[in-house]
């Protein structure tokens, strides 16, 4: 008969809670004599997901919705039977913010890549030079070396500089809140590399692989839950026992010993386990490890702080004369948003009727310090922002700010080699402790829960190797 194990999770954001749902699942399946304490420093689980609800508005804080095509988030609100819950986003025009005029994004540019050129040639984004020097990429070389570069140098060498600055960088820098120059390619998006592989062109290599669009008016690729993606916390919650769960701890220190580990908390408190899956932020990971000689982070830049601003607003005051869901800013504009969501039109079931709701974001790598600005300093740049695009003129019911310092890991180059030596090292010196969350494998929901699941099963195949 197997021992009892036990496991300890640091951290209780969307990683975290994926590993804590998914050990409690499979012990509970398969009768595995596995227990786990689940470590959260703060009063709340969730991390960066945080819905407040109040006066039929549902505004999410932090991430809003995730990707429909990446599964793993959609088989967890499936696991915990709440599919009835799914919402997808409602489709629309999305625009580039360009001179302070809103240009609509061109029909078929997939991820910032032309795959109309019909609509590629005659859109008022770029410059007839930009264009041409964008169609270079039909014709252009494969790379010849195979290793990592940022995904602002591979772009620019096979669209140019224009196509990269007005469209491609705000599109693809906003998921990380970084700088396209100094993000790695082979970290965030390496199906581009994949693409250039196969197909050396990316235009052609985009097209071949885009599905056929339906005639009918194209779904949404986005999902939320009804009552905002805090339920799905909360739902989790819900299903692991309160005794596993301790909010307002913070670890001190871990030390591997001949058994498995001792974990020592802040207040004193020292919890002995099997194994380990640690959540947290590398850098917080590393000083509890302090003692091993682990690998220092290779990004150059430190983590972005963002905030969200939501305005709320009568419906008559929000004059949006053009049919869509929002827009992206591009670095070189001259506004403090980066992005700005027309919810009650993205996702109408979160607005009561005649209201209307504003989700702007400030903060990006490089253009972060309006982050630590006063409420009223921020909430008057935005608005100024949304008096020049949108002629909204008229005051906000409400607002609400929510900051969050240093939340978006920045990939530099050589973060995918850095990465493979991390486990390694970790696998040579501390064995039964697994590494998961946004500091290693992608920030996006999706992407924590892949990997808080893995974590979890790289710790039931170490310690039930049998079974």
């Amino acid at each position: 008969m197997d021992k009892p194990r036990h496991i300890v999770i640091a951290g209780g954001g969307i990683t975290g809670l994926t590993a804590a749902f998914y050990l409690e699942k499979e012990a509970r399946e398969k009768g595995l004599p596995l227990t786990f304490t689940l470590l959260e420093a703060t009063s709340r689980l969730g991390g960066k997901i945080e819905t407040e609800r109040a006066d039929s508005f549902v505004m999410e804080k932090g991430p809003d919705s995730f990707l429909e095509r990446k599964t793993s988030a959609k088989q967890l609100v499936a696991d915990l039977g709440m599919e009835e819950e799914l919402v997808r986003n409602r489709t629309g025009q999305a625009y580039i913010l360009q001179n302070h005029q809103l240009i609509p994004i061109p029909e078929g540019a997939v991820m910032g890549i032309p795959t109309q050129l019909s609509s590629f040639v005659t859109t008022r984004l770029f410059s007839p030079a930009g264009k041409l020097r964008a169609a270079a990429d039909l014709f252009l070389p494969r790379r010849k070396s195979a290793g990592d570069t940022s995904v602002g140098a591979f772009f620019r060498r096979r669209l140019g500089d224009e196509v990269v600055d007005r469209l491609i960088e705000p599109l693809l820098s906003g998921i990380y809140a970084g700088n396209l120059d100094h993000l790695s390619l082979q970290a965030t998006f390496p199906q581009f590399a994949e693409m250039e592989a196969k197909h050396r062109s990316l235009i052609l290599g985009m097209k071949k692989n885009r599905p056929k669009q339906a005639i009918s008016r194209p779904k949404g690729q986005f999902l939320t839950l009804k009552r905002g993606l805090e339920s799905l916390v909360e739902a989790i919650e819900k299903t692991l026992p309160a005794s596993s769960v301790k909010k307002n701890t913070s670890l001190r220190e871990v030390e591997k010993t001949a058994e498995g580990y001792r974990v020592t908390l802040t207040e004193g408190e020292v919890i002995t386990a099997d194994g380990i899956i640690a959540t947290p932020p590398y850098e917080v990971t590393r000083r509890l490890l302090s003692r091993y000689n682990l690998p220092a982070s290779p990004e150059e830049i430190p983590p972005t702080s963002v905030a969200t601003v939501i305005l709320g607003f009568e419906a008559i005051d929000v004059p949006l004369e053009l049919d869509g869901t929002g827009f992206v800013v591009p670095r070189r504009e001259d506004t403090t948003i980066t992005a700005c969501t027309w919810t009650h039109r993205k996702w109408p079931h979160t607005v009561p009727p005649e209201k209307a709701l504003i989700r702007c974001y400030v903060g990006r790598s490089g253009d972060e310090t309006i982050v630590d600005e006063p409420d009223e300093v921020i909430i008057g740049r935005v608005r100024e922002d949304m008096r020049r695009i949108l002629s909204i003129h008229n005051p906000p019911v409400f607002t609400r700010i929510t900051r969050w310092p240093k939340a978006m890991p920045q990939y530099a180059v050589g973060h995918a080699q850095w990465l493979n030596r991390l486990r390694e090292e970790i696998r040579h010196q501390l064995p039964g402790l697994y590494l998961a969350g946004a500091s290693y494998a992608g920030i996006g929901i999706p992407d924590c829960i892949n990997q808080g699941k893995q974590a979890v099963q790289d710790t039931l195949s170490r310690l039930f190797a049998e079974r």
